[in-house]
């Protein structure tokens, strides 16, 4: 993968030499030599940039520019961390986008097979396609978070884009996506044909009102996530004041800070990217912001704990509630009160779970099946599941 990435710039490593002692600056260790990266044993995360952006809709030439989020970001101090990071520095514009991708599968995979959480810092979000697929070699269903005010599902036939993209997801081979969620979406940027679309296939769609007025519900969406991926577009106006990012409506700055710390909390999540950053020489309140967001997904990586050893009894208490013609069995983790929701396997079908499976849940989720509601997300999982 050393082929394809360009050192840290020289303007940021000069500006860690003033930054003060402690700061992730002083302690992250950074590609500052074309063709040598440091040893990557026992590193947790990898930070990469992708400095593509021509397949953005209103792409006019512009560069992209991660300068000012990495000077940013080495200027905060580290949580009570233990796990390591390096910057990998960027990779460059090819000669075509399908260069571009190309690189970018291959750096990811490659750090995935090292057990390295890859932190994507990417220009248009049509490369989240080429992020999926560094999955391919592992041969395992893969279920996808998009925090977006946009489905981007586009139309698979069409050349691809940042609102078309997802598309090529669902249909390309290999068949590797189980799920897709979007957290935030708002019905007037989405056509309805879209929205008919996501309920169809069974995805998991919320809207944006429904993620603020209760943010604690993203999180079983987020434990059973392997990627993540974050619009910074999604972030609302006020919160941003850059001029590339003008809607009013959207996550506020806590919001999306809890939304990273959720994600780095799962256990299942190994990877996680922000798209669709810009040059931000006149955002720095922006780059602050999203600063804090990855700072939040490393915070949460770093208080994991495992709590799905589902075959020691000792460690969860189940609950049955017969609803209808089924028997909802809930499980409780004795050690970090998350609930899970068992999915049975179905035996007359060829599915793609082939066991009882486990879907993280709400407490509250329970607290509806035992007033005869079934939870939706069980539902539709069980749904596709006879697909």
């Amino acid at each position: 993968m050393i082929e394809f990435l360009s050192p840290v710039s020289k303007s940021v490593v000069a500006h860690i030499e003033v930054l003060s002692i402690g700061t992730i600056g002083k302690e992250i260790a950074l590609h500052k030599k074309k063709g040598e990266i440091p040893n990557l044993k026992g590193i947790a995360f990898a930070i990469l940039g992708v400095k593509e952006n021509r397949n953005d809709e209103n792409y006019l030439g512009e560069e992209v520019s991660f300068e000012t989020l990495r000077k940013t970001f080495y200027s905060l101090y580290p949580g009570n961390w233990s796990l390591n990071m390096v910057d990998l520095g960027d990779i460059e514009k090819g000669e075509t986008v399908e260069d571009t991708y190309f690189a970018l599968k291959a750096v990811v995979e490659a750090l995935l097979k090292k057990n390295i959480i890859p932190i994507i810092l990417g220009g248009s979000q049509d490369l989240l396609y080429s992020h999926y697929r560094a999955y391919d070699s592992f041969k395992k269903m893969i279920n996808l978070v998009n925090v977006d005010n946009r489905f981007d599902l586009g139309v698979a036939e069409n050349p691809i884009s940042n609102k078309s993209y997802v598309g090529k997801v669902i249909v390309d081979k290999p068949y590797n996506l189980f799920n897709y969620s979007v957290l935030g979406y708002q019905s007037f940027f989405n056509p309805p044909a879209e929205i008919a679309l996501m309920d169809k296939l069974y995805f998991d769609a919320y809207r944006l009102g429904s993620v603020t007025e209760d943010i604690t519900k993203v999180e079983p969406i987020l434990r059973d996530a392997d990627i993540v991926a974050i619009d910074a577009a999604t972030i609302k106006y006020g919160d941003l004041s850059y001029k590339y990012y003008n809607s009013p409506n959207g996550f506020d700055s806590r919001e999306i800070c809890a939304i990273a710390r959720y994600a780095g909390i799962s256990n299942r999540v190994s990877s996680f990217g922000i798209y669709e950053l810009k040059e931000f020489t006149q955002g720095e309140s922006l780059a602050m912001l999203l600063s804090q967001v990855l700072w939040y997904f490393i915070e949460g990586v770093n208080f994991r704990i495992e709590d799905e050893d589902f075959e020691n009894e000792n460690h969860f208490t189940t609950f049955k509630v017969p609803i209808a013609e089924d028997i909802l069995v809930f499980k409780k983790s004795n050690k970090t009160g998350r609930w899970w929701i068992e999915l049975p396997f179905i035996s007359n079908v060829n599915n793609k779970l082939k066991t009882h499976t486990l879907l993280p849940c709400t407490y509250g989720d329970y607290l509806s099946a035992t007033n005869q509601e079934i939870p939706e997300r069980w539902f539709k999982a069980r749904q596709k599941n006879e697909v």
